[in-house]
């Protein structure tokens, strides 16, 4: 038996944070990603090696089939985490890892692991593929969050995503502006805490549907407008109307203000990547100040057109 699967990562482009209680959110999947290989063996245990971009291993484990006991392990907190997700994905399907006599089962990052693009997010929706079970339910029991990263690993084309009571509805949307050589995404140089995050945002005090109104009209109109300056003006929009309602400053009043094109953040607001507009050559501003990661849009999104 030899069983592969492949999950794209993910960058929620607007909607963050509101997307959690029903706005619409525009999410493209990246062309970064994350594999999944199971061949049967004969050694009567569950040996799990995760591998970086590098092909060097970041993680080893062995367990029981019969109960996911640890047997041996590189890292306690890594192995807990991969239980969980092994017992729920198990509770939802008993068939899932029955009646094998040994496997073996690699992961291969083809991202850096800190990038925050979905590291945990695809293994999940390699997990449910490979168990045969419902991965936002695998990741809601598992972690949380609004789902949007799961209909990422599972599209090629940017998508609109949005929670209507407790479903998550996916529309496939051509997202594909005539300035899209101006989108840049810079990384930040740390990663940050999407569970921290929600938690943070879940403590706000706010009118909610006032907020959810609002972003997911910003949405619409970022998907949708074929003007550079139009785009850059909603994306500062989105920016300040969160900025009030976290109560948090911009990434750009915070670190580029003398940047003279728009900055966005995506996801988790204060680390992985912010996604910006400028000419090619303007890049090296953030080189400057040692942000050294800049990945233009066609090189990171997913898409049948990019």
């Amino acid at each position: 038996m030899h069983q592969d699967y492949y999950s794209n990562g993910k960058l929620l482009l607007s909607g963050e944070y509101a997307i959690l209680d029903g706005a619409t959110g525009l999410a493209v999947p990246t062309k970064y990603g994350q594999s999944l290989t199971i061949t049967a063996t004969s050694s009567g245990v569950l040996q799990w090696t995760s591998f970086t971009e590098k092909n060097s291993v970041w993680f080893r484990g062995s367990f029981s089939l019969e109960d996911l006991t640890v047997i041996s392990t590189t890292d306690d907190t890594i192995s807990k985490t991969l239980v969980a997700l092994l017992s729920e994905a198990k509770s939802q399907n008993s068939a899932f890892l029955e009646n094998n006599n040994g496997l073996s089962v690699q992961t291969h990052l083809n991202f850096p692991r800190d990038w925050g693009l979905g590291s945990s997010s695809t293994l999940i929706n390699n997990l449910a593929q490979w168990a045969k079970i419902d991965p936002y339910k695998l990741l809601w029991n598992a972690f949380g969050g609004s789902g949007y990263d799961i209909a990422c690993a599972q599209h090629n084309t940017p998508i609109f995503y949005q929670m209507a009571n407790g479903v998550p509805e996916v529309k496939e949307v051509l997202f594909d502006p005539p300035f899209k050589d101006a989108i840049h995404f810079v990384y930040l140089n740390q990663k940050q805490s999407s569970k921290e995050a929600i938690t943070s945002y879940r403590k706000q005090h706010l009118d909610k549907q006032h907020l959810v109104t609002k972003i997911s009209a910003f949405t619409k109109k970022i998907a949708t407008t074929t003007s550079l300056s139009e785009f850059e003006s909603f994306m500062e929009q989105h920016e300040e109307l969160l900025s009030k309602t976290l109560g948090l400053p911009t990434i750009k009043s915070k670190l580029f203000k003398d940047f003279p094109g728009a900055i966005k953040s995506l996801g988790a607001w204060g680390g992985d990547f912010v996604m910006v507009t400028c000419a090619k050559e303007n890049t090296d501003y953030f080189k400057s100040k040692g942000y050294k990661i800049i990945i233009p849009y066609i090189q990171m999104v997913h898409s049948s057109i990019a």
